[in-house]
């Protein structure tokens, strides 16, 4: 009889291991559950030599594994996306699940998902589970992935947890694209204005200090302070000036980017970057709607595979994205361990608004979390689009303003001068 190793939690939510003897995974299942627990993975185990004795002791020829190509980063999720659902319409037509990820491979063009595919139709093909296969690939397939496709396989409802991780992922994109293209404008304007004045200190205002040093009038202070400027980001405002202000200029938002990264890759400085980020005006409360929006939707998702509460809320809080979050969650976590609600300390923690903790509350006490959590998350995206609009809103006549400050304030102080210069003509001709 074939031997099977699981993997389980038992009923205080703590992982177990060990094997069972069962005429297949169904029944190995059921033997699981029927010692009181929850099982995540399960698979036969393989007796070595089994292939060659099935074959007379006939030699076989291994196949070379593909090797993975160097990349910097992961798959792109909108590779990944577009993979998860083509997966989901080819297991929801009745394909077998090998010749579904080898048909994908195919389709693929040269690179890292293509390679990793390959990879995991060999695996896959070799006996392992599909969740097994792409655990073994975090760079394409998250530990969100790999859960729930696990859930699907012991549930054995594998094309519909596609289906929603496929729907999960493209309303998770689409609320990203949404955010990233309101950002692109005031950007643009941004970088565009810096550019702009960093060449009119450089270039032209020059040309109006020699003017005015050939007329000897007495500049004024605005004047003294826009040439001193001009000099300095011309690199001659001071003896030992190596390098002039405007390579300072363009580089200085690289250099403050790769500070930022380099606090947060600390604990400490994470937690700090992230507290103080939902703390600034308008753009904290869209950091704060976008993350309720993405926990309760990937927590919702979890739940609906069939993922145990508690190791869902775990893999939430690793995919949260941000301290805060991260904390009220590792505290629903303790509580639910405990026997509490999830409701409670997530009240307690203060990160979220009332109405999403009534709502979690009510779907605790219906039974219908995971509904109320993607009621919760759709709720949010729609906020977000307009907390995004409002965020435009305001940037919008801010940026005019500015720009038109910093313009007026050059023009002024260039004719201060040229005003002074004309009156001293004419007072000398009279």
């Amino acid at each position: 009889m074939p031997t099977y190793a699981y993997e389980a939690l038992n009923s205080a939510g703590k992982p177990q291991k060990g094997t069972v003897e069962a005429t297949s995974s169904e029944e190995a299942i059921q033997r699981i559950k029927g010692q009181g627990y929850f099982p995540t993975s399960v698979r036969e185990q393989k007796v070595k030599g089994e292939a060659k004795q099935a074959r007379g002791g006939a030699t076989t020829t291994k196949k070379k594994k593909k090797g993975t190509p160097l990349s910097i980063g992961g798959v792109s999720t909108n590779r990944l996306t577009t993979f998860t659902r083509q997966l989901s319409t080819l297991q929801d037509a009745g394909l077998p699940l090998l010749r579904s990820i080898q048909i994908l491979e195919t389709q693929q063009k040269p690179g890292l998902l293509k390679s990793i595919l390959g990879q995991v139709a060999e695996d896959v093909e070799a006996g392992s589970t599909l969740s097994d296969a792409m655990a073994k690939h975090p760079k394409a397939f998250d530990r969100l992935y790999c859960k729930m496709i696990n859930a699907g396989e012991i549930g054995g409802v594998l094309d519909v947890i596609l289906q929603r991780l496929a729907q999960f992922l493209e309303k998770a994109q689409r609320l990203k694209r949404r955010i990233v293209g309101a950002m692109i404008y005031p950007i643009t304007v941004i970088f565009i204005a810096v550019v702009i004045v960093t060449g009119i200190m450089y270039f032209v205002i020059p040309k109006f200090q020699d003017i005015f040093e050939d007329f000897e009038v007495e500049l004024p202070g605005l004047t003294i302070w826009l040439t001193n400027t001009s000099m300095w980001v011309a690199g001659k405002g001071y003896e030992n000036q190596a390098i002039p202000g405007a390579i300072w200029i363009l580089v200085s938002p690289i250099v403050v980017f790769l500070v930022f990264k380099l606090i947060r890759l600390t604990d400490p400085g994470r937690a700090v970057t992230d507290i103080v980020r939902i703390k600034i005006p308008v753009v904290g409360t869209l950091i704060r709607k976008t993350a309720v929006a993405r926990f309760t939707r990937t927590l919702g998702t979890l739940i609906s595979a069939g993922v145990p509460i508690l190791e869902a809320i775990m893999i939430t809080r690793d995919t949260a994205g941000n301290y805060v979050y991260e904390k009220a969650l590792t505290s629903v976590h303790d509580s639910i361990r405990e026997g509490e609600s999830f409701a409670g300390p997530l009240r307690e923690s203060k990160v979220c608004d009332a109405i999403v903790v009534n709502m979690i509350d009510v779907g605790e006490e219906t039974g219908d979390l995971d509904s109320m959590l993607m009621k919760i998350a759709d709720n949010y995206d729609e906020e977000v689009d307009v907390a995004v609009q409002a965020l435009i809103s305001l940037l919008e006549p801010f940026l005019v303003v500015l720009l038109g400050g910093v313009v007026g304030t050059i023009v002024l102080a260039l004719f201060l001068p040229l005003v002074k210069m004309i009156e001293s003509v004419s007072g000398g001709k009279l």
